[in-house]
């Protein structure tokens, strides 16, 4: 059988200009995440602490996600008016007032407040979701996985310095904790907001070269390669965020301490991103469905690392697992997506794509901390298992349908 990376195509002189994007919107990537994992280590626990009903201690991330779920298309339309650079500056801008609202919350005691704060910094993530479409939007086919790879890779710079930045400024405004990491989270977006001014990527055509209009989403989506891509995107997405969102609540309430929770999101971070610098390559050596079907399977296997024990080392192991099942399901489910569009389709599929990855991320947010206030963690890390199994047969089916498990699938 012929290997996929023998028919890759060539890598072309127009990825100079990818290649200074790919750099741009990592860097960017890398400062949004910083923020992220900032949100990610302490809303649940700033939800606990404001809140009168504690089982609400998530809603502030369940905000979060649902602003980026009710600006995910409207991010995506507005980009294709004013152009990539110029919207993504809009949700740095978004990053900034979100993460200065956040820390004016927690000096004001209000949940309410700080479940807006949430809201707005989801408008911020809804732009930088579209870092990595937007990496391969100059890319050649070959170099499209690495780019969209290359831009997530960004994130491991988050790995290390979000938790750190916990640690550090998590007591700066002492006796209130801490608002000073949510101050340093708008630091980080001010700083991206600049390095965003470098993005050269031209605006989207109304039509393809020859003058043939964009397909109708119902056409485009008759594509089962698309719809399996999009699915196993939510299931990725969704599983990791239904997981990461209780761990530091049930690493407290099982007595490890704030910096040991803070640890394992670091390393859940790392796992995350770190393997950026050699998924694309594994997409283009081994094929899309082959490697979603590996990241499948490595989140099944944090839930049962998971559900075996308490200690401190399988809260690790298990977000160690969960980010690298993530990273290879959710960047393998993207490339899937670029392969089914055309350049003047890619704002209106990628704007479905990721309203429909966010909508039950958003579910799956909200779910966690209620399932775990009322049902446990052994409930919580069981019961997203069946989805997983659901998209990992869908992978083996489109893998068969097309005959493509050890090969490149075209585009069915």
């Amino acid at each position: 059988m012929t290997h996929a990376h023998s028919i890759q195509p060539q890598l072309t002189s127009d990825d100079r200009r990818a290649r200074r994007n790919t750099l741009v919107l990592s860097l960017a990537q890398a400062l949004y995440m910083i923020g992220g994992a900032i949100q990610i280590t302490l809303s649940g626990l700033v939800g606990h602490l404001l809140a009168d009903d504690k089982s609400f201690a998530t809603f502030p991330i369940t905000s979060y996600v649902l602003g980026t779920l009710i600006s995910t298309v409207p991010a995506s339309m507005f980009m294709r008016r004013v152009g990539r650079r110029t919207g993504f500056q809009i949700g740095a801008i978004l990053g900034l007032a979100s993460a200065s609202l956040a820390a004016y919350a927690i000096f004001e005691l209000s949940f309410s407040l700080f479940c807006l704060a949430m809201l707005f910094s989801g408008g911020y993530q809804a732009f930088a979701q579209y870092y990595r479409f937007a990496a391969a939007d100059t890319a050649s086919d070959a170099f499209r996985p690495k780019a969209i790879s290359w831009v997530l890779a960004g994130g491991l710079v988050a790995a290390v310095a979000g938790p750190q930045l916990v640690i550090y400024t998590r007591d700066a405004f002492a006796p209130v904790l801490y608002a000073g990491s949510f101050i340093a989270s708008a630091c980080a977006a001010i700083v991206a907001l600049g390095i965003l001014s470098f993005v050269d990527i031209p605006k989207v055509p109304n039509a393809s070269a020859d003058g043939t209009p964009p397909r109708p989403l119902r056409e485009i989506f008759k594509q089962v390669k698309l719809r399996i891509a999009i699915f196993t995107g939510m299931v990725s997405y969704a599983s990791m965020t239904f997981i990461m969102t209780a761990t530091p609540l049930a690493m407290v309430a099982c007595n490890h301490s704030v910096d040991s929770a803070a640890m394992a999101i670091q390393w859940h971070v790392l796992a995350m991103f770190a393997p950026s610098f050699v998924t694309g390559h594994l997409i283009a050596r081994f094929g899309r469905e082959r490697i979603v079907f590996a990241g499948l399977t490595l989140l099944a296997s944090a839930g049962l690392v998971a559900v075996s024990g308490l200690a401190l080392w399988q809260f690790n192991l298990a977000m160690i697992l969960l980010g690298l099942g993530w990273n290879l399901g959710y960047i393998g489910s993207t490339t899937m997506v670029t392969d089914c569009h055309r350049p003047e389709e890619r704002n209106k599929v990628q704007a479905v794509n990721e309203f429909m990855v966010f909508g039950l991320v958003a579910l799956a947010s909200f779910s966690s901390g209620k399932l775990l206030h009322d049902m446990g963690w052994f409930t919580v890390v069981t019961s997203y298992l069946p989805l997983v199994a659901l998209a990992a047969g869908l992978v083996l089916m489109l893998s068969v349908r097309s005959a493509a498990w050890g090969t490149r699938t075209s585009m069915l």
